[in-house]
């Protein structure tokens, strides 16, 4: 495999994890809860998820063709949370990894380097991806900290727990040395 397969098969299984991160955060919690803010007046969860969703179909929808800032994007009403129920919200949550997936599976090596354009500024698809992906993991770490908030000492962890460190690694550490995806036990 070279190097752009590898890094597409990277940036698949990066964006799975945190599709998976943000959903496992929200498992935990109900309808209310998702739509709680904090003290602070942050974005709810739902707000979150619709913005995530708003900007996911708005970047990746004819991604390689036109700008990723679409006319038709309303981007203020993504900071409104309307959602209806869960259903609501959790068919926005798929609706918009759904189009960030397809069109991730469609690309192809040598079109790494070439030109899309968000708000026509210039970007690799490299960086175009790099950027979608360090702005939806910062907006799952929003999530995982919201819900971790909300559930208090009933939070189920999403990572190693506290205090089980050494025997995580003894685990990793007593296995052969093999080359793998640090999210292919995981997602």
């Amino acid at each position: 495999m070279d190097l752009g397969q590898e890094l597409f098969v990277s940036y698949r299984k990066q964006f799975a994890y945190y599709r998976t991160l943000g959903q496992r955060a929200m498992d935990q919690l109900t309808f209310d809860e998702l739509r709680a803010d904090d003290q602070a007046g942050s974005n709810s969860i739902a707000v979150i998820v619709k913005h995530l969703s708003g900007n996911m179909k708005s970047r990746w929808t004819e991604f390689l063709t036109t700008d990723g800032e679409k006319p038709w994007r309303d981007r203020e009403a993504e900071f409104i949370d309307d959602f209806a129920d869960r259903a609501a919200l959790q068919g926005a949550w798929n609706e918009g990894w759904t189009v960030v997936e397809n069109a991730i599976v469609g690309l192809q090596a040598e079109q790494l380097t070439a030109i899309v354009y968000i708000r026509n500024e210039g970007h690799t698809v490299a960086e175009a991806i790099n950027r979608q992906l360090a702005h939806y993991s910062y907006h799952i770490g929003q999530i995982v900290l919201l819900a971790k908030q909300i559930r208090g000492e009933n939070w189920i962890s999403l990572s190693i727990p506290r205090g089980d460190s050494a025997r995580y690694n003894a685990e990793k550490f007593g296995r052969e040395k093999q080359r793998k995806h640090f999210t292919d036990d995981w997602v």
